[in-house]
C-alpha cells in the first residue's frame, strides 16, 4: 500500500508522492528559543520524525528541514527582564531545545535554519510582496495585504471577516484592513535590528517561515507539518505570502497537523500556565517512556497527558526490554516487518503500529528454537522503525543507578503517597508496582515511606 496522509488543506486522505521522487521535502515548523520547550512542543518532533524516517526508507533520500525562530518579542522581553543580550537567551535555549529533542531520540533534521541567518532572503520577499501589490510600507511598517489574495482562508477553510473577529490582530491606523499582517515592523535601539528599505527594524513571525522554506527546499514543498495551533494564522499567512511572491505556485501540498496535548482536560499552553516542560520530565521520566508515550495517540487527536500515561509507557517498555533480555543469546538484526510499515502508511497511524510492536513481542515470548532468531528481529526492527527499543536491557533496567534517577524514584513515591492520600488506591498500587518491576523496593513506616533498591 503507498503512503498516504491526511492532507489538511483537501481534508481527506490522499496517496503521498514527492513532486521529485528522487528526493522529497518537508518542513517542520520549529521553537521560539526564549524558555524551555513543553512536551506539547515535542509531539510533532517525534511523531513527523518517525515519519521522516519513513520517507527515507521509501525514497532513499529527503531534505527535511526544522526552523529555529531566534529573533522574537517573546525573545526580546525574555532578555529584557533577564538582563541579558538576546543572543544569550537564544543561544542558551536552542542548546537546550537540541539536547531536549536528542534525549526523546528525534533525529536532527537535516536542515536547521536560523530566523537571523535568513534577513536577505525575507527582505527579498517582502521586496517581491510589494513589488506584485500584495504588502505595502506605512509608518516604517510593511504588511501584508489580505484582500490581495483571494483564496485567504483557504486552508484553515475560514470566512476572513470570521478569522479577524476570532484573531488576536493589532488593529493599528496604518493598516489598511484590520486583518493584514506585518511582515516587516520598526526597531528601538534597544531591539535586535537589520537596515532594510523601509528602515532599521525586524520581520514579522509569518515571513520568517516563508522565507526560510523558500530558500532550503524552493518554492513548493511537499510537506508541510506542524501543531494544528499554528494552522490559523501563522499557516494560512504562510499560504497566501508564500503564493503571492511565487506567482501562484502551491506553497505546500500536503498540510499535516498534530493535535493538541491536554493536561487536567485543558489544552496544554504557556499561556494558560498548565505546561510540562520537556527538561523537567527527563529528569523524573526515562526519555523513552516519554517517546512511547507521545505515540501511543494518532498524531492528528488529542493526547491526554498525565501521570498516568508515563507510568503505563515504563510498564509497557519494562516487558518489552524484559523480553528482549530473554532472548540476549539468539542473534539477530533488526528488520522493519511488513505490518509496521503498513501502519505507518496509513496516515502515521502509530498506535496501531505499537499494537503490532506487543503482538511481535508476544511472539518472542511464545517462541522457541531456530523461529527465536526471525521474531527477535521483527522486534528490534520494528523498535527502530517507532525509535524505541534501541539500548540494551541492561541499560533499560539499569537506569536506577545515577543521581537523576534517584530524583525520579522519589517523585514517584511522592506521586504514590498523593495517590494514596486522595484514596486512588488502584494508581498508588500500580505506582508501587512500578518501581519493584525496576527493582525498587517500598516500605510504608511511621516516618513516612522508605525506598531501596533490591
Amino acid at each position: 500500500m503507498p503512503l498516504q496522509l491526511f492532507n489538511t488543506l483537501s481534508r481527506t486522505v490522499e496517496p503521498f508522492a514527492p513532486l521529485d521522487p528522487a528526493c522529497p521535502t518537508m518542513y517542520l515548523c520549529g521553537p521560539t528559543v526564549y524558555n524551555y520547550v513543553h512536551i506539547g512542543n515535542a509531539r510533532g518532533p517525534v511523531v513527523f520524525g518517525v515519519l521522516a524516517q519513513l520517507l527515507r526508507r521509501r525514497y532513499g533520500n529527503l531534505r527535511y528541514a526544522r526552523n529555529i525562530t531566534d529573533v522574537d518579542d517573546k525573545i526580546n522581553a525574555a532578555a529584557a527582564e533577564q538582563g541579558v543580550p538576546i543572543a544569550a537567551i537564544t543561544d542558551r535555549f536552542t542548546a537546550a531545545y537540541r539536547a531536549d529533542m536528542a534525549a526523546l531520540g528525534v533525529a536532527p533534521p537535516d536542515i536547521e535554519p536560523h530566523a537571523t541567518a535568513h534577513i536577505p532572503q525575507i527582505i527579498t520577499m517582502i521586496e517581491q510582496l510589494i513589488e506584485g501589490g500584495h504588502a505595502y510600507a506605512a509608518d516604517g511598517h510593511v504588511l501584508f495585504s489580505v484582500d490581495s489574495f483571494d483564496r485567504y482562508g483557504q486552508l484553515s477553510r475560514r470566512d476572513p471577516d470570521e478569522m479577524l473577529a476570532g484573531a488576536r490582530v493589532e488593529v493599528a491606523p496604518y493598516k489598511r484592513h484590520a486583518g493584514d499582517f506585518v511582515l516587516w515592523k520598526p526597531s528601538t535601539e534597544e531591539l535586535p535590528g537589520w537596515d532594510s528599505p523601509w528602515g532599521r527594524g525586524r520581520p514579522g513571525w509569518h515571513i520568517e517561515c516563508s522565507a526560510m522554506a523558500a530558500a532550503h527546499l524552493g518554492p513548493t514543498l511537499d510537506i508541510h507539518a506542524g501543531g494544528v495551533d499554528l494552522q490559523f494564522p501563522h499557516h494560512e499567512n504562510e499560504v497566501a505570502q508564500s503564493e503571492c511572491a511565487h506567482g501562484g505556485q502551491t506553497f505546500a501540498r500536503f498540510w499535516l497537523h498534530n493535535g493538541m496535548l491536554n493536561f487536567g482536560g485543558t489544552k496544554m499552553s504557556k499561556s494558560i500556565g498548565n505546561i510540562e516542560r520537556v527538561h523537567d520530565l527527563l529528569q523524573q521520566h526515562p526519555p523513552e517512556a516519554l517517546r512511547y508515550a507521545l505515540l501511543s495517540a494518532h498524531y492528528r487527536q488529542p493526547l491526554e497527558w498525565s501521570d498516568g500515561l508515563i507510568e503505563q509507557s515504563v510498564r509497557t517498555l519494562d516487558r518489552l526490554y524484559g523480553t528482549l533480555r530473554d532472548v540476549a543469546d539468539v542473534q539477530a538484526e533488526g528488520v522493519i516487518p511488513a505490518s509496521i510499515e503498513a501502519a505507518l502508511d496509513d496516515d502515521l497511524n502509530t498506535p496501531q503500529a505499537l499494537a503490532e510492536l506487543a503482538r511481535i513481542a508476544g511472539q518472542v515470548r511464545r517462541a522457541s528454537g531456530d523461529g527465536r532468531a526471525a521474531l527477535k528481529s521483527q522486534l528490534l526492527g520494528a523498535g527502530l522503525a517507532l525509535g524505541l527499543l534501541q539500548q540494551a536491557p541492561a541499560e533499560w533496567f539499569g537506569r536506577g543507578t545515577s543521581g537523576d534517577d534517584d530524583a525520579r524514584i522519589q517523585a514517584l513515591v511522592e506521586a504514590r503517597s498523593a495517590a494514596k492520600a486522595a484514596r486512588d488506591f488502584a494508581r498508588a498500587d500500580a505506582i508501587r508496582q512500578q518501581l519493584a518491576e525496576q527493582g525498587v523496593l517500598l516500605e510504608d513506616t511511621a516516618q513516612g515511606v522508605r525506598w531501596k533498591r533490591a
